[in-house]
């Protein structure tokens, strides 16, 4: 009665004040209780780590009783074995020093009991804790139990489940072949049950060693004959007269990992063949919502399935399997109909002649979802619209596209523009309709169409002189560029344009040099610096062909030559320097763009690749690469003028290096570590290299730490040499400036080399943006985020004062954590902030991550708690505030 009180005393609270207050006092009273644990009853020991647990769920922080709990884990009477594990899911954390202690009890339930309900909750314990330590102790008992031909069939499903979470977390703990044993006995286990879990396991397995557990088909397809042939299964797993939906499903999932199952000629092929087709034919519509769903499920599992073994698969099936499919397109329900546009989508990705015929004739179909209110729905109907198009109905599907893209909402605008501009290229009746195409895109939707999209453009017309393309480009823009309101990236295409090409239509009736020069300067206001610096290149072009234009485009390059964009200030003094060469050397420079290098496949087909990456499950459909494309790459970027790129717009380079890990341990070697300079090779007269010494380390550290919350100041400095760092950040972008100077002002060392191997103060709170929320907010989120935290403690050796908590404040802040006051008291300092980052969601925005940081004092110790939902981003800002704490 005393757990049922206090929980109606919280209940009955009139203010969170009250709540608190009544929380904290019962916290003082259960400690003064467990000072002297062995005088409590049984009864009195499980009603106090009850309160604790109810607390801890409340949000509070429980920092205590751990001692007790592990008592009871170890206890010999279920109630109060009961009461422990429960607590120690939710108390005890991955790297917890009491989660030693406990290690053996759960030993003892696993190995040494013959009580299935202790041997449960340790199953279960284990696999909601799922520590490192933990995993790495028990992982050979679990196994055990699993294969134990004692343990009955709920021990068992419970060990296969704990089993996959434990190879989630350590892949190189099971040794595969020799486990692949004990699968096919398990596949053999007559309990459905049983046989659902076995399967969660070997997909999980499968997923990274598909080789080792091949053998496990003939079992799997044996289970689904007697499930889908035969319809042998109990009434306990009869699911609205479908046999065990969930298990045919793992099953089938599981054979999804073999796409060449079908064409390796086993004696079950055609078995494999009879349940794809039984379940193909007799899957209908139900009454029971309930079935239906069931059934469906099974069904696309199965389409899904004959998707996967491609071209090596049964034409039939694919046949049947788009027949179906084509009827699903149509229904009134939504998620069937979201499913069917998808499969169908997958399915036409196949080489199959009448597939690629058969699904043109549901066109008119998929248009109409493409109007569908549900935004996944329309979604799936693009994606289908871009698979099914070809040579034949480029045209008509282009043109639907485009129709639609004007009542398009934003959530979809992006992904239509990419899809449109890879279909209108790869598909084009002539270069004419392909530039005609794209700027209908940017007067559509200017906003949505990305630097890639009309890069190919200028690609493309700069790659084909031949014919009278570049002239008909030429005229195009500069009738778009003459209207005020044009898009500023049609201004970027015509200023390209026009600089290079606009020579062909200078000798027709206004549109002569002069003319060019002032449809093009009409913008400069509206358009950003990226785009100027392509109409400077244009302007100094122009100056060359028309010399009537010199004195008005001289002037523009002199204002410019001050300018606070760095690129526009380097373009106007190059272009002025320029003219002062004479006119051979101007005309060699600023003579016609060369041809751009070709690839196999236009980076737009790259781009939109990117979007269909694979999942975590392996078996999941990832889409296949796309054909490749005619046509060359964006080009390089470049600001040097004439042949070598000066009016090439700025696109990717063909190949990219990975980007760096921004979150990778901050007080790891790589600031400490003293990297050796090269020794000299024998009998060279070069002296030995220059680097870092030891005695630097410590002033490099400190630096270091500084720079993670100041926008600059010195990285490093030694008798020689100096080096500075100035940087600032927006979002999740960054831009990082080092200057190199002299410390004295002669610098010499004759033959010896340099060597300075230095990190840049690039860390997680850089890309942060400072969130203030109230107490309730805060806990509510930190109780949320308990499984993902990083969390240290730091020895300072310096006593603590409340000078030195306004320092951890002050530090918070210079990292870009806003203060939580609310949360704090005297010996604590709390604070949030939003995580900027590039990676983009389903729906094309930049993903934000949350981040919680709690800084307690303890004397001459801080413990440090960072809390994320990413593991990784809360090391990443536990590191930063780490280090920088051992400087103030």
């Amino acid at each position: 009665r005393g757990l049922q009180n206090f929980i109606s005393d919280l209940r009955n609270a009139k203010s969170k004040t009250d709540e608190s207050n009544r929380v904290a006092k019962e916290l003082a009273n259960i400690r003064a209780k467990f000072t002297n644990s062995q005088s409590l009853s049984s009864y009195q020991k499980k009603k106090y780590v009850w309160k604790l647990v109810y607390i801890f769920m409340l949000g509070y922080d429980v920092n205590f009783g751990h001692a007790e709990v592990v008592s009871l884990v170890g206890s010999a009477k279920y109630s109060e074995k009961q009461v422990g594990y429960v607590a120690m899911s939710l108390l005890l954390k991955a790297g917890d020093s009491m989660m030693n202690l406990v290690i053996n009890s759960i030993r003892n339930d696993l190995v040494g009991s013959y009580d299935d309900a202790a041997t449960s909750l340790a199953l279960v314990s284990i696999a909601n804790v799922s520590g490192i330590e933990l995993m790495n102790a028990l992982h050979v008992e679990v196994q055990r139990v699993l294969v134990s031909p004692n343990a009955t069939p709920a021990v068992r499903k419970k060990a296969a489940l704990c089993l996959l979470r434990l190879i989630r977390q350590l892949p190189d703990s099971i040794a595969s072949k020799e486990f692949a044993e004990h699968i096919a006995t398990l596949l053999q286990d007559r309990h459905l049950g049983v046989l659902t879990s076995t399967m969660s396991l070997l997909i999980g397995m499968a997923s990274k060693h598909e080789m080792e557990y091949q053998t496990m088909i003939p079992y799997a397809i044996h289970i689904l004959s007697s499930l889908v042939l035969k319809r042998a299964c109990g009434a306990d797993y009869l699911y609205y007269r479908t046999p065990s939906p969930w298990l045919q499903i793992k099953l089938l999932r599981f054979l999804q990992y073999y796409p060449d199952l079908m064409s390796s000629g086993q004696t079950y092929v055609p078995t494999l063949k009879q349940i794809l087709a039984r379940i193909l034919n007799d899957t209908d519509v139900s009454d029971s919502i309930n079935k239906s769903n069931a059934d469906h499920a099974i069904l696309f599992e199965a389409i899904s399935t004959i998707v996967v073994f491609g071209d090596n698969g049964d034409v039939e099936l694919q046949n049947a399997a788009m027949r179906l499919l084509g009827k699903f397109i149509s229904v009134r329900e939504p998620n069937i109909r979201y499913l069917g546009l998808m499969t169908m989508s997958r399915l036409a990705t196949l080489h199959n002649a009448s597939n690629k015929e058969q699904i043109k004739t549901y066109q008119s179909t998929v248009v109409v979802s493409l109007k569908d209110a549900d935004i996944s729905v329309r979604r799936r109907a693009l994606d289908l619209l871009f698979v099914m198009c070809d040579s034949t109905n480029a045209e008509s599907i282009v043109d639907e596209l485009i129709t639609y893209l004007v009542a398009a909402d934003a959530g979809i605008r992006e992904q239509m523009v990419l899809k449109i501009a890879v279909l209108a290229e790869k598909y084009a009746l002539s270069k004419k309709w392909y530039v005609d195409t794209i700027l209908k895109l940017i007067s559509i939707s200017g906003d949505q169409v990305s630097d890639s999209i009309w890069h190919r453009v200028i690609v493309i017309v700069t790659n084909n002189p031949e014919g009278d393309l570049q002239q008909y480009v030429a005229q195009t823009m500069f009738d778009v560029c003459s209207s005020k309101t044009a898009h500023p990236k049609a201004v970027a295409v015509g200023s390209y344009v026009l600089g290079e090409f606009g020579f062909l239509i200078a000798e027709e009736a206004g549109k002569s040099g002069d003319v060019q020069f002032k449809v093009l300067h009409q913008h400069w206001a509206v358009v950003d610096s990226a785009t100027q610096g392509i109409m400077l290149t244009a302007f100094a072009k122009m100056s060359n062909l028309y010399a009537e234009l010199q004195p008005v485009i001289g002037p523009i390059f002199m204002k410019l030559k001050t300018s606070v964009d760095i690129e526009l200030q380097q373009r106007s003094n190059e272009y002025r320097i320029l003219a002062t060469l004479g006119p051979d050397v101007m005309e060699d420079i600023l003579r016609e763009m060369p041809a751009f290098d070709t690839e196999k496949v236009s980076t737009l087909e790259i781009a939109l690749e990117q979007e269909h990456t694979e999942t975590h499950d392996k078996n999941i459909f990832s889409k296949k690469k796309f054909e490749n494309g005619d046509g060359g790459s964006a080009a390089p970027p470049a600001r040097m003028v004439g042949n070598h790129a000066a009016n090439r717009p700025p696109g990717p380079p063909p190949t990219e290096e990975p980007e760096p890990d921004l979150l990778g341990g901050f007080d790891e070697p790589e600031i400490a570590a003293v990297v050796p300079p090269p020794a000299p090779a024998p009998g060279s007269s070069h002296k030995a290299a220059v680097g870092i010494s030891e005695d630097q380390i410590p002033a490099m550290r400190t630096s270091f730490a500084k720079l993670c919350g100041s926008p600059q100041g010195v990285l490093f400095q030694d008798p020689h040499v100096q080096v500075g760092v100035k940087s600032e950040y927006r979002g999740s972008q960054g831009r990082v400036q080092l200057f190199v100077g002299n410390v004295r002002v002669s610098f010499s060392t004759g033959l010896a080399s340099h060597s300075y191997p230095l990190r840049l103060p690039v860390v997680a709170t850089k890309f942060a943006e400072p969130l203030v929320v109230n107490k309730e907010a805060f806990m509510g989120r930190w109780t949320q985020l308990a499984g993902k935290e990083a969390q240290e403690i730091v020895a300072t050796g310096i006593p603590g004062s409340p000078a030195r908590m306004q320092s951890v404040v002050a530090l918070l802040a210079s990292l870009n954590l806003g203060r939580c006051p609310e949360v704090d008291n005297a010996a604590s300092a709390s604070g949030c902030g939003t995580y900027k980052t590039g990676a983009k969601d389903g729906q094309g925005k930049n993903i934000s991550v949350g981040m919680l940081v709690r800084i307690e004092a303890n004397g001459d110790k801080f413990r440090v708690t960072a809390r994320t939902m990413h593991q990784t981003v809360s090391t990443g800002v536990k590191n930063v505030i780490v280090a920088a704490l051992k400087t103030i």
